[in-house]
């Protein structure tokens, strides 16, 4: 429940018929610490809607002109998120059903527990407010990235960007794990977009990606001569995320010597550039990230103990796909849009058979596997809807096709041919194909082949 020494926050609209029980949920509600209006009728509370930004709205089922379901959509016509509770003292499943469906975010029967009707309150506004936070992080990651919001429909990714959000209020150290390609780096930059650092640099190093010899310099900076081709100073990586963030990624692929001068920076918040005997300071906020189990890498003597607890932190796991199938189709979408435009092919999505292969996949290399998947058979298909035989993973050869396929596959894209051919003539088309006009009609119907689209060329 709400402290005691809560300020009136949250504004809650009461629509009763029932003045006595108005007045009761009045004080019952206020003595929680809400901001209560109450309204006896649909006419005083449209005008009091109009009037106010209301967080929640408790509405009665029965009215006097109209029922509570009807009044809580006209409500959710100008405010579609206002989380809405319905109350009844003719309670019925179908009711409930039908309150649910329209929107309500639950429904109570009168006479109700107080307790019960506080409870649900506090619920529908912290659903809420989670709500808003990762919308405010989607529209966020399109405004910097031109990303079109990430899919985060399941639990477990929902789970994800709350914790974002409130992890990058914070200068604090996060420890981001998941598998290769599940997206680390993605909500790493949405920690730092969402944070104070926003318009400061967000520098990116792949430890796993620059050989030992060079990532000293990478990181660090050197001074010129300080080794052979030094043939000019550099500020190195963390200088340039000064006042910004740097995101270590694969940090587990480390090697033990980088390790030791990383903790020392850590430590310190300073370092030296190669070659040079003058220590740099900076301010940078460190996003770590690995794909890699550094528990098991410590016990081998591969990873240092004291840099795995100056950099577990604040620990971010992002699920593996196959533990988030549900987003599987959001996806599929999101990166067809996308791949549409590139690649100027109107394929509407994938058929049943298709969609069901990659529901049915464990995606061992995550997001990034499927990315490539779509693409690869956006690239391959000839059809409006990718079909199942273009749906193949590493080491697994593309489907033989039946003879009858084949026979189809090849009707299908002769017919494209002369129609390009002609610009979408019919008359000369059939001609070309030794067909009648009719028959050639048949064929174009058979395969769903629009004239239209060839006559623009």
């Amino acid at each position: 429940m709400k402290n005691q020494g809560d300020i009136l926050s949250h504004k809650i609209l009461v629509v009763d018929d029932d003045i006595n029980l108005l007045e009761l949920l009045k004080i019952r509600l206020e003595s929680a610490h809400y901001d209560v209006t109450t309204a006896s009728d649909e006419a005083i509370a449209a005008r009091e809607f109009a009037q106010r930004n209301f967080d929640l709205s408790v509405i009665d089922l029965q009215l006097v002109r109209q029922d509570g379901i009807t009044l809580m959509e006209e409500f959710h016509k100008i405010k579609p998120d206002l989380p809405a509770i319905i109350l009844t003292a003719y309670g019925s499943i179908e009711s409930a059903v039908t309150a649910m469906k329209r929107g309500a975010y639950t429904y109570l029967t009168k006479p109700f527990d107080p307790r019960e009707l506080l409870f649900q309150i506090e619920n529908a506004l912290e659903n809420q407010r989670l709500t808003n936070e990762i919308k405010w992080l989607k529209n966020l990651l399109q405004e910097r990235y031109n990303f079109r919001g990430i899919v985060a429909s399941c639990e477990k990714m929902q789970r994800v960007l709350t914790e974002a959000y409130h992890v990058a209020e914070t200068d604090s150290t996060v420890f981001i794990t998941g598998e290769s390609g599940t997206g680390k780096e993605l909500i790493a930059k949405t920690i730092h977009l969402a944070s104070h650092r926003k318009d400061k640099p967000f520098v990116t190093i792949n430890c796993a990606a620059i050989p030992e010899t060079l990532l000293e310099t990478e990181l660090f900076g050197h001074e010129k001569g300080a080794f052979s081709g030094a043939v000019k100073s550099s500020k190195g990586l963390l200088y340039e995320a000064n006042e910004g963030t740097i995101f270590l990624d694969e940090i587990g692929d480390m090697p033990l010597s980088m390790q030791v001068k990383l903790l020392r920076f850590l430590q310190e918040r300073q370092f030296y550039p190669v070659g040079s005997q003058r220590s740099i300071e900076v301010n940078v906020r460190i996003i770590v990230a690995t794909n890699r189990n550094l528990n098991d890498m410590i016990q081998k003597g591969t990873f240092r103990e004291d840099l795995f607890y100056r950099i577990y932190v604040i620990p971010i796991h992002l699920p593996p796909l196959r533990e988030r199938k549900e987003d599987i189709p959001l996806l599929v979408e999101h990166f067809l849009s996308r791949l549409r435009q590139q690649m100027k092919k109107e394929v509407k999505g994938f058929t049943p058979g298709a969609m069901q292969k990659l529901m049915l996949h464990q995606w061992p290399g995550n997001v990034r596997e499927l990315e490539n998947m779509i693409e690869r058979a956006m690239a391959m298909t000839k059809d409006p809807f990718i079909a199942e035989d273009l749906i193949f993973f590493p080491g697994e050869a593309p489907a033989l096709k039946s003879l009858k396929e084949s026979r189809a596959d090849f009707e299908r894209n002769y017919l494209r041919s002369l129609l390009e051919f002609t610009r979408g003539n019919v008359s000369q088309a059939s001609k070309l194909a030794g067909k009648y006009r009719a028959d050639f009609y048949n064929l174009l119907k058979k395969y769903d082949i629009k004239t239209e689209s060839f006559k623009k060329c």
